[in-house]
């Protein structure tokens, strides 16, 4: 089991490697860079704009640059964000924990819906509830995660206005709330862009798993649990489901890119501010430390998330760790 973790790590670093010097030979190679996006002016002499050029190495050769960065990453300093004036290591620091506590909360809700889904279509296969739920979770599949998030923003905010538009927190009453008023803000305001994100992912989880518990209801140890009077219910919650969660921790793996994904379009709509936000807005200014530094960092929470799942799946089968 060690041999495999290490294998999908090594694995793993490599793959962080091909993507990270993909997007810095993709992001130098467009036209444009920082500082023409920040000193956009016609009134900035092209002086300034040169003297900026050098101060940040962009007039090496972008072999040099290249390198350079490269240095810089492996010290874990990834360079100085022009735009907003201070270490992309400092932007991103700000930015990143609201992201997996929007990824986090997402995840959560995504397979305990999806597998609770699962559940009750398999418990009534064939009837009306099953069809039901099934074209539901269709439904949800097949939508855009931005479209989704209109939809939401536009009911529950505008019409109904049960839930806030925008942002984290109240600007406004959120420094006089007390500890606990502060985190019921905060979970307040979380409603929507993770509701977003958990309906998109619940659905594919969904449909998964009950393809998985009908897979296992046919084998042989759940018609020998059935002939000697154990109930339905244990049989699919005590037999069923524990064999059947196997092709769902693979999903684990999936979802994550998939969440993280989604998340650049819902915190883009609901003002999050996080790492999707951040990168809209680093494309927008040609911010290259920061937008390789976020595909880095993107990276990683991948292989996280795939390497969490290989983990968790050489703990529930035993073949795996035999293998």
């Amino acid at each position: 089991m060690l041999r495999l973790l290490l294998r999908r790590a090594g694995h793993g670093v490599l793959i962080v490697w091909l993507v990270a010097t993909a997007t810095f030979f993709l992001l130098h190679l467009a036209p444009g860079d920082p500082i023409a996006a920040s000193l956009d002016s016609p009134l900035t002499p092209p002086a300034v704009r040169a003297h900026y050029r050098h101060l940040y190495g962009l007039d090496q050769p972008l072999s040099a640059q290249y390198g350079h960065w490269l240095v810089m990453v492996a010290h874990g300093d990834f360079g100085f964000s022009f735009p907003h004036r201070r270490p992309v290591s400092a932007v991103i620091g700000s930015a990143l924990p609201n992201t997996l506590l929007l990824m986090g909360v997402a995840l959560v809700l995504a397979f305990a819906a999806g597998i609770a889904l699962g559940l009750i279509q398999a418990r009534h296969r064939g009837r009306p509830l099953d069809w039901g739920l099934g074209i539901g979770s269709l439904f949800f599949y097949s939508m855009p995660d931005f479209w989704l998030a209109l939809m939401l923003l536009f009911l529950f905010a505008f019409v109904w206005r049960v839930f806030p538009v925008t942002g984290m927190f109240d600007p406004i009453m959120y420094p006089y709330y007390g500890f606990w008023q502060r985190i019921g803000d905060r979970l307040w305001h979380l409603v929507l862009p993770a509701s977003t994100l958990a309906l998109l992912s619940a659905a594919a989880i969904a449909r998964f798993q009950r393809a998985a518990l009908l897979d296992v209801a046919g084998e042989d140890f759940v018609l020998t649990a059935r002939a000697k009077g154990v109930s339905e219910r244990r049989v699919l919650l005590h037999h069923i489901l524990r064999n059947a969660l196997l092709p769902v921790i693979t999903l684990f793996g999936l979802a994550l890119p998939v969440l993280l994904g989604g998340s650049v379009f819902v915190e883009k709509i609901f003002s999050w501010p996080g790492m999707g936000l951040l990168t809209v807005e680093a494309i927008g200014t040609r911010d290259y430390p920061l937008l390789t530094a976020a595909v880095v960092i993107a990276s990683v929470l991948v292989i996280a998330g795939s390497f969490i799942a290989d983990a968790l799946y050489a703990i529930v089968d035993p073949r795996v760790r035999l293998e």
